[in-house]
């Protein structure tokens, strides 16, 4: 039972980044590796999911009839929906060949869900003099977006696995236990703290968790912030974070790679208040942020931003922007990192219409969560500067990304952009994707990893 589930819940998870306005264009192979890949493994072999190579198919044979039967209606009793609505026949019939001209092969087994730290993991990582690197948690799949409460306790989102978890210091604070709060949730990447309780969010609504760091362990129950949320998938998945004003600050990405969004609630960042009151947007032109800080003195919003897709492996550039005043628009769909205009939307609009990019960070690199940093371990060059985590690319020829960044300022403007973790990507192996950053009350640095379920933290110990 438990098999048919994960293939189920697999097959259908990994498909929840596509939509409608996906290209035409695309090879099968492309819409595998955009949908599939992250979940089924790049060269099909399993990952979080089974592998589509040869094994025992669960739900018949690997016909492309079958196959696009399975994509189309889903298996509701297995939580994998039905795909037909969002996926057009010409492109579930893509995907369906492509699987089954690879079902009968014998592919490579699909790694363990839980890997033990090898001995040469941390040594592959490449840090500035006197920093350190080490595990701090395991067995947090698919782990998104942190938290941290005042009591130490690190919330983190997820993705495919649906859950929230709470990452428990153990006596010697150097590393903590991993325990589920909550589970079969809609991709709740993002959590936040407020008032004591924990918010999350999934695609299409936002929930709260009150008392949390007493009630964490207890499977606690939790409340429906009365708020409306489109419930697209593509880039529908939902960071949320607390303002220094007490507001949560809640994003809705584009519904595609490339569409005219300005007269609709796409590709904007809100506000509200912690009851879902007066949602209000503050910027506009924002294709897909996935990650939020507010900066230490100015309280000013800064968010990074992933750029379209299918101009090639060079263009455009992902961003990261800061909103100085409410309504500032950021391009998006007329002109892509500050610069390039598009070739569908851009041709009656000019770049300078538009906010440009305090840091344009490299093409497709997928920025995901920042985070300012104010601890004082690290050395004073570090303090009140950004770090920013980088995924990684999936559709370039040459992989790039999959590395920590780290972004000096003076004032708005970008002083610096370096490695600060490298070394989740190497040569063409992954073996970890960064999403987010946050600080412990130590002053170290923790990395959430979403390939590997793992959590990392970074501490100094130069002079």
């Amino acid at each position: 039972m438990y098999k048919i589930a994960l293939q189920a819940a697999a097959i259908g998870m990994a498909l929840t980044s596509f939509a409608v306005h996906a290209a035409p264009a695309q090879t099968a192979e492309q819409l595998y590796q955009a949908n599939c890949a992250a979940c089924h493994g790049v060269k099909l072999e399993g990952a979080v999911g089974p592998t589509l190579g040869e094994h025992a198919w669960i739900h018949g044979a690997p016909t492309k009839a079958n196959l696009i039967k399975i994509i189309s209606k889903g298996v509701p009793e297995k939580n994998m929906p039905a795909w037909s609505p969002a996926l057009s026949a010409q492109q579930i019939s893509m995907l369906a060949d492509y699987i089954a001209a690879n079902a009968n092969k014998k592919l490579a087994a699909a790694p363990a869900a839980a890997k033990p730290v090898a001995t040469d993991l941390l040594g592959g990582f490449k840090l500035p003099k006197g920093f350190r690197i080490s595990v701090y948690a395991e067995g947090a799949t698919t782990a998104r977006s942190m938290v941290v409460s005042d009591s130490g306790i690190v919330y983190v989102g997820s993705r495919k696995a649906g859950k929230i978890y709470a990452l428990v210091p153990r006596a010697d604070k150097q590393s903590a236990d991993v325990v589920t709060v909550a589970e079969g949730l809609d991709s709740p990447i993002g959590v936040t703290l407020l008032n004591g309780s924990l918010y999350v969010g999934e695609i299409s609504r936002v929930i709260r968790f009150d008392n949390i760091d007493k009630r964490y362990a207890q499977k606690p129950s939790y409340e429906v912030v009365k708020v409306t949320l489109p419930s697209d998938k593509w880039h529908g998945e939902k960071v949320i974070k607390a303002s220094p004003d007490g507001k949560l600050y809640i994003p809705v990405g584009a519904p595609c790679n490339i569409c005219d969004t300005d007269d609709t609630k796409s590709a904007k960042i809100y506000r509200m208040n912690a009851d879902g009151s007066q949602l209000e947007e503050v910027a506009r032109g924002v294709r897909n942020t996935v990650g939020f800080a507010f900066h230490p003195t100015t309280k000013q919003l800064w968010f990074t931003d992933n750029g379209r897709d299918e101009l090639g492996d060079n263009s455009p550039s992902c961003e990261l922007n800061v909103l100085t005043k409410f309504g500032q628009h950021f391009g998006f769909p007329y002109c892509h990192g500050g610069v390039v205009p598009d070739p569908e939307f851009g041709k009656s609009r000019s770049c300078d219409e538009f906010v440009e990019p305090v840091a344009k960070l490299g093409p497709h690199v997928a920025p995901l969560g920042l985070s300012f940093y104010t601890g004082k371990q690290f050395p004073e060059a570090y303090r009140n500067n950004i770090f920013v985590a980088e995924h990684g690319s999936w559709n370039r020829s040459t992989k790039i990304g999959y590395t920590v960044r780290f972004v000096s300022l003076y004032g708005n403007k970008l002083v610096s952009d370096t490695a600060f973790v490298d070394g989740f990507l190497r040569g063409d192996e992954v073996v970890g994707r960064p999403v987010d950053v946050t600080q412990l009350a130590d002053g170290s640095l923790l990395i959430s990893d979403d390939y590997a379920g793992r959590i990392f933290r970074v501490t100094y110990d130069g002079k």
